[in-house]
């Protein structure tokens, strides 16, 4: 009677199996047969290697490492099937990038193979059997490397992690027993950088940072304009500044494409317009004089930005643009004024977002646009046109990205999450805000469906943060944006140490750290900036009964000192293996500099009685001078280490208006 019955059992769960009603192991284990293709049979060896001891970035969501190695063949064809012919291009590099750890040359083969026998990877494009766009999964066995995805970026995102993993092995032509299961959370993710205040990169810094992101798995790349392209019309506007050529930009246009990074093309269009509006020929342009919104009322304004667009827009494939229109707090102040007082300020935000709009959608573009404005009026939200993406930013560690993004999601207008670095008015970054920031804005725009993930790097007051001050946000946010739950605990220097410096001494990733939260340490915690940034660009501004902003005491600035010696005291034991290795030492040492002539600065202030700089003795001041001094000319020589000589006079113009007041000049 029970043999009868479990006959019965077995013949009812194989006709519910046939029938796809037991679906979730069985999915699994037809996924994980191998191809009709034989593949040629791969030596394994013992290995050393933990589970933990391998890092990727970002992590993948589901890893499962076996116990040996693979030995790869000193020759053999890589196949690649399944992608179009426009994908072959960048899909060859990539997967040759992926196997030059190896130190062999191999065949990579595209389309159909005659012999495939000495096939021993095998990469396929094949949404049937990965239904997540961009999505891959692979194994790595003695069987061979077995790679399948949704589609080609898919296929370079495999490959991006087949690379990294080769890369850690410490015998080349390895590769670890590993299953992998990968996607990303968002479809879109990126890195928008500030090119407008004050710094323009050379090509050659640009390039490498598409590389990094590109082997990141970041798929956009913004570059933030005011007045940073060298517009045909309008050279009075940037004939100091060192602009981007139309030239350059089609060249890191292709650079980007081949590495599968889409360039977005970045125009604020509205508000942050003073590098135009400070020259006569557009001076009747601004809402108010000497301000920085262009005035929504006057033609003039769409006129000039229809021009804009139409000498920027076809440098870049992409067909997205970026129109900025934040921070418009003017509007409604001057010209505008009396529309304003008509039809209300939100109104007459929106009438110009529209008409601008209506140019973009006539080349063909898909509008991004700062929500900012439109957020502080979300009775209009639903009024926005059909196919715009609002950019809702915030680089707070507690800003309202769950509540905004829910705005945008009730009236069904597609969305970015845009979180920053936390470097820009800082010197050294703020660690803790910067990854509570990229945290908070990757679980909330998951969870409200945003289409996209962009960490911003922002230039204000000079851009004196270097770039390696960055790297920290970039990796963070490459992590988060591709899959939250497998990343938002990151081990951030180690990962740092791997893929940011390459520092096989494992100092550089903690020292990035620990520097960035050196803010924590003066007992003043400013938005958006830190106390020794403020010392040195606003000498009086804030100023109490001590000299400073609240909270300024003699004790804290006194820690943050002894805090910033103690870290960068660890400098010489890095061990970088990067081409510009003593460039990067040169510039965490410069930024520590910096922030300790900052706090013997407001030292000095709380010594003096609560004085502002200028009051400062001056014996005092003359001291403090000479210590300055210096600093200059090295931190001219490591702004053009990487960036061109446009706005290097306004940047370094600060610090030395600072030496003007030191000397009582």
């Amino acid at each position: 009677m029970i043999r009868k019955w479990l006959a019965t059992v077995v013949a009812l769960m194989l006709a519910l199996q046939l029938a796809g009603c037991v679906t979730g192991p069985r999915r699994k284990q037809l996924r994980e047969k191998p191809p009709k293709e034989t593949l040629m049979k791969l030596d394994t060896e013992e290995t050393t290697l933990l589970p933990s001891d391998w890092v990727l970035l970002p992590a993948p969501r589901e890893i499962e490492f076996g116990e040996r190695l693979c030995v790869l063949p000193e020759t053999g064809t890589i196949h690649v099937r399944g992608v179009g012919e426009s994908d072959t291009e960048y899909l060859r590099a990539a997967v040759r990038k992926a196997f030059a750890a190896s130190a062999h040359e191999y065949r990579v083969i595209f389309g159909d193979v005659s012999d495939p026998s000495d096939i021993f990877a095998l990469l396929s494009a094949d949404p049937t059997r990965v239904k997540r766009v961009q999505g891959y999964e692979f194994s790595i066995s003695a069987k061979g490397v077995h790679v399948v995805a949704h589609d080609a970026p898919g296929l370079f995102y495999a490959a991006a992690t087949l690379g990294q993993l080769a890369r850690q092995c410490p015998t080349p032509g390895r590769l670890p027993v590993v299953k992998i299961e990968d996607w990303p959370d968002f479809p879109n993710r990126g890195v928008m950088l500030d090119i407008a205040r004050d710094k323009i990169p050379e090509m050659e810094t640009l390039y490498a940072l598409v590389d990094k992101l590109a082997d990141w798995k970041c798929n956009q790349l913004q570059l933030y304009m005011e007045h940073s392209f060298a517009y045909r019309d309008h050279p009075l506007v940037w004939q100091d500044a060192s602009p981007m050529t139309t030239t350059q930009f089609r060249a890191l246009d292709a650079y980007c494409r081949a590495r599968c990074v889409e360039l977005v093309p970045n125009q604020n269009s509205f508000g942050h317009m003073e590098r135009w509006l400070r020259h006569e020929p557009y001076k009747q342009l601004a809402e108010v004089e000497g301000g920085s919104d262009l005035c929504p009322t006057n033609p003039g304004s769409i006129a000039l930005l229809s021009n804009m667009y139409a000498d920027l827009l076809p440098n870049f494939s992409s067909r997205q643009v970026n129109v900025g229109c934040d921070e418009t707090w003017s509007l409604g102040k001057g010209r505008s004024k009396d529309a304003v007082r008509e039809r209300g300020v939100g109104r007459v935000y929106l009438d110009f977002l529209l008409q601008i709009h209506r140019v973009v959608k006539g080349h063909g573009r898909t509008m991004q646009f700062w929500g900012d404005i439109i957020m502080h009026h979300p009775e209009l939200i639903p009024e926005l046109p059909q196919g715009v993406i609002a950019m809702e930013w915030g680089y707070e560690a507690n800003h309202p990205f769950a509540d905004h993004g829910q705005k945008f999601a009730q009236s069904k207008i597609p969305f970015y999450v845009v979180p920053g670095t936390s470097s820009w008015n800082s010197l050294l970054g703020r660690t803790d805000n910067a990854v509570g920031n990229l945290r908070n804005a990757a679980e909330n725009g998951l969870a409200n469906g945003a289409i996209g993930y962009l960490v911003t790097d922002w230039g204000d007051g000079g851009h004196w943060q270097f770039l390696p001050v960055s790297y920290l946000g970039y990796a963070y946010g490459a992590g988060v944006s591709w899959a939250v739950d497998a990343n938002k605990d990151m081990n951030i220097p180690r990962v740092l140490d791997v893929y940011a410096f390459q520092d096989s001494a494992g100092v550089m990733g903690h020292l990035a750290y620990d520097l960035g939260n050196a803010y924590q340490q003066t007992g003043v915690l400013l938005g958006n900036s830190t106390l020794y940034y403020r010392l040195l660009q606003h000498q009086v501004e804030g100023k109490t009964d001590n000299g400073g902003p609240k909270g300024m005491t003699k004790e804290n600035l006194t820690k943050t000192l002894a805090y910033l010696d103690q870290a960068t005291d660890k400098l010489p034991l890095a061990e970088i293996t990067r081409p510009d290795a003593e460039l990067i030492v040169r510039e965490f040492r410069m930024g520590a500099a910096m922030a300790s002539f900052a706090c013997r600065l407001g030292l000095a202030r709380l010594d003096a009685g609560g004085v502002g700089t200028s009051e400062i003795p001056a014996a005092i001041r003359h001291s403090l001078a000479a210590e300055l001094e210096p600093l200059l000319p090295e931190f001219r020589q490591l702004w053009l280490a990487r960036n061109r000589s446009g706005g290097l006079k306004d940047s370094a113009g600060r610090l030395e208006n600072l030496m003007v007041t030191l000397k009582g000049q």
